[in-house]
């Protein structure tokens, strides 16, 4: 198989999704692998250590697609570079596919099989392919290094000779894999910590890192998880509840760190404008959510806002990259697990398509929109 590893630029992407120790192993497995020159800077992976794992360079994303069977990427390139790929080739990343239309429409007009990594099935099997999670994890961990920063004052508590500093307090609104990360890193600076969910099994989740839960544990809450483990939409009636109790909350709180996403759907928002009042000066909101509207109303994608009583709007684009030696090499390994799965047993590209997990991820297959999710109903 001809695998090209391209060079993302979109937005603030640092990441790239193949490492020197991938690209090794793919060419032990006999596959040939062309790199982008430049493609793994960001993430400090130089070219020449491409080159020592058996890759050869390309000087642009439309040279190194010409040729190849499956192309690597993050964000999956520009509708520009698929025309520029051959019929029955693949393309995978994190493509958007409900938020990018016309990309998914490209890509079934040019041939080209896209396959979505964000829509790999959350099943047992797959855990090791599964790239939100290991991206989560990273963007969790950094949310309350980078809140803690911005905060400038300790989190844990100090006993001094010039006496007591106490324990910043830390609250995390929503236990998925970046909450549950921003838990535990939390607890491991020392802060008092307190976390909440919709779903009842993070209960116990919570309680495991030593953080306390705090929710209305109605008998709504007690259904509020769907089959895939994602937080069910909840009534407007238990929105009120829960952000009563959210308001008196985080009041008290030094830094709040928000990561509740819905698949498909807007951001909910948790964190109004009348709570960011209560709030002390030089307290911190780190909103994970921003790229999709944002947890916290007066959250700006990109930028720092700091409100009239001084309490400062955390707003940064794509966690992940943040740390991008890290997430690229997570990345990359996940899509090394995935490889096999569109692999014959001769190392050609032939994805097995009776496979609940590539029925999945897949968007596009010859010529046509093949995904249930995208199909018109």
């Amino acid at each position: 198989m001809h695998i090209a590893v391209l060079k993302d630029a979109a937005g603030a992407e640092a990441r790239v999704a193949a490492t020197p120790d991938t690209v090794k192993a793919y060419v032990a497995d006999g596959h040939v692998v062309n790199v982008v020159k430049g493609a793994g800077k960001a993430s400090d992976f130089a070219d020449a250590l491409y080159k020592e794992a058996g890759a050869s360079l390309s000087a642009s994303n439309t040279a190194a697609v010409k040729s190849a069977d499956l192309v690597m990427s993050v964000t999956g390139g520009t509708v520009k570079l698929l025309a520029a790929m051959k019929k029955g080739a693949a393309i995978t990343g994190l493509l958007s596919p409900t938020d990018h239309p016309n990309y998914v429409q490209a890509a079934a007009k040019a041939g080209v099989t896209a396959i979505a990594l964000e829509w790999i099935p959350r099943i047992s099997r797959a855990q090791s392919m599964d790239v939100l999670s290991s991206q989560s994890n990273l963007a969790g961990y950094r949310s309350v290094v980078e809140g803690a920063g911005i905060y400038g004052r300790a989190l844990p508590m100090m006993m001094t000779a010039a006496g007591t500093i106490a324990p910043a307090k830390i609250f995390i609104m929503g236990v998925g894999v970046a909450g549950l990360q921003a838990i535990a890193t939390a607890r491991r600076l020392g802060a008092v910590t307190t976390a909440t969910d919709v779903r009842p099994a993070t209960k116990e989740q919570v309680a495991s890192l030593g953080a306390k839960f705090i929710a209305v544990e109605n008998d709504e809450f007690k259904a509020a998880e769907t089959a895939g483990g994602y937080a069910k939409q909840m009534s407007a009636e238990y929105q009120a509840l829960q952000a009563e109790l959210t308001a008196s909350h985080i009041a008290k709180q030094d830094i709040v760190i928000t990561t509740a996403l819905i698949p498909g759907r807007d951001a909910p928002v948790l964190v109004t404008k009348a709570m960011l009042d209560t709030m002390k000066p030089g307290s911190v909101l780190v909103d994970l959510a921003v790229e999709r509207g944002g947890n916290v109303e007066g959250s700006k994608p990109g930028e720092i806002v700091t409100t009239k009583n001084g309490v400062q709007i955390v707003g940064h684009l794509n966690w992940p990259s943040r740390m991008a030696s890290d997430a690229s090499n997570m990345f990359a390994r996940n899509l090394k697990a995935f490889l096999p799965l569109v692999t014959a047993e001769d190392g050609s590209f032939v994805p097995d398509w009776d496979d609940e997990i590539v029925q999945g991820s897949a968007l596009t297959r010859d010529g046509a929109v093949v995904n249930e999710r995208l199909k018109v109903k």
